[in-house]
């Protein structure tokens, strides 16, 4: 039975209108001095992502020159997806311009990317109609939309091809670090479970088949395990998992029903990972989200829960964090800019972990 028909989280991203509103903030901004505590981790902080409404869940390209992310259009109620060179503010659109889109990747081969998309959904203008009408404050939300599917398309949003087809929501999908498998999120049992499926949209196959919400997949730097959030202990109450490719080796890392833990990424190194957390043993208008670390032992194979760091204690919201391909850098959507916006932010890395080496 479909547990979750929309998956919501108040992260405290304050807009209005944000079909209509256009972000004004621009490199010249000043930024925000780092704390005592962040300044351990992360240095030369600044704003990546400017001009439009929202901007967030960005990726980057293996050659770390480039980033993918989601951003509002100014005068479109919905996410689309944006290319840009890290060092301009540039940002192309790559989607098709309707419908709800998310969760961008690039190939590692450096000539496609991926992303979900709804365009197709007969509904849309209804849909866009509705979400135009909607005003002040609302919550971080992603929609269980079961016209959303995963496509690829080249650099410049054309050679366009549907990967998925199956009835349900088809999202969050992520590459292999050798661009032969793409592990995603589908409802297509009933309730959001992990699938990998080969790059070309064949040789589908389940993970996790447990009731609740499995999402968030990436595949570990080596390929052999895959990284991902699911609230099957409490609805809405994430945690973070990994389990092995053939799904049949797993490991709860994350453990507190008090706090929702979850959009976990590896570094490169394979050592640790980071992720989002907030405290909501007083309820969601009081969580703050703030980024974390955690080391990775492995013992006869398995992985186990290390030490965790808390790398960010920002007012604002941190969330959605990614390493650069070389772990020099961390990037993440905050809403610590002047306007209080969430925006793409990026610093230095400061822990010098090796990324392993090739084979």
């Amino acid at each position: 039975m479909q547990r979750l028909t929309q998956f919501t989280i108040l992260l405290s991203f304050a807009f209005s209108s944000p079909a209509l509103a256009e972000d004004s903030s621009n490199s010249e901004d000043p930024s925000p001095e780092l704390s005592p505590l962040e300044s351990k981790h992360l240095t030369n902080l600044r704003q990546v992502t400017s001009g439009l409404p929202r901007a967030g869940e960005g990726y980057f390209s293996t050659d770390g020159k480039q980033i993918i992310y989601q951003a509002y259009p100014v005068g479109y109620p919905f996410y689309q997806i944006y290319l840009q060179d890290l060092d301009k503010n540039d940002p192309r659109r790559i989607s098709t311009g309707r419908g709800r889109t998310t969760c961008s990747y690039f190939n590692p081969d450096g000539k496609s990317l991926l992303f979900a998309s709804a365009h197709t959904n007969p509904n849309l203008p209804t849909i866009e109609r509705d979400a135009r009408a909607i005003t002040g404050r609302r919550r971080y939300q992603w929609d269980f939309d079961d016209f959303m599917d995963i496509y690829t398309c080249d650099l410049d949003g054309t050679n366009l091809k549907q990967l998925t087809d199956a009835p349900g929501y088809d999202a969050e999908g992520s590459y292999s670090s050798d661009g032969k498998q793409i592990v995603f999120t589908s409802n297509r049992d009933g309730d959001p479970d992990i699938f990998i499926m080969d790059a070309d949209g064949s040789n589908v196959r389940q993970i996790t088949n447990v009731d609740g919400y499995d999402g968030g997949p990436f595949f570990s730097p080596d390929d052999q395990w895959i990284i991902f959030r699911s609230d099957r202990d409490e609805e809405h109450m994430l945690q973070i998992f990994m389990i092995s490719v053939d799904g049949k080796h797993e490991v709860q890392l994350t453990h507190n029903l008090k706090e929702v833990n979850w959009c976990p990424y590896f570094h490169p190194s394979g050592k640790y990972f980071v992720w989002s957390g907030a405290d909501y043993s007083r309820g969601p208008t009081f969580a703050k989200f703030q980024l974390h670390v955690m080391d990775i032992d492995f013992k006869d194979g398995q992985p186990t829960a290390g030490t965790v760091t808390q790398i960010t204690d920002s007012p604002a919201a941190d969330v959605l964090p990614v390493f650069s391909p070389d772990g020099s850098k961390l990037m993440w959507t905050s809403t610590r800019g002047p306007k209080g916006t969430s925006q793409l932010w990026i610093a230095d890395w400061k822990r010098n972990d090796d990324p392993p080496k090739s084979p």
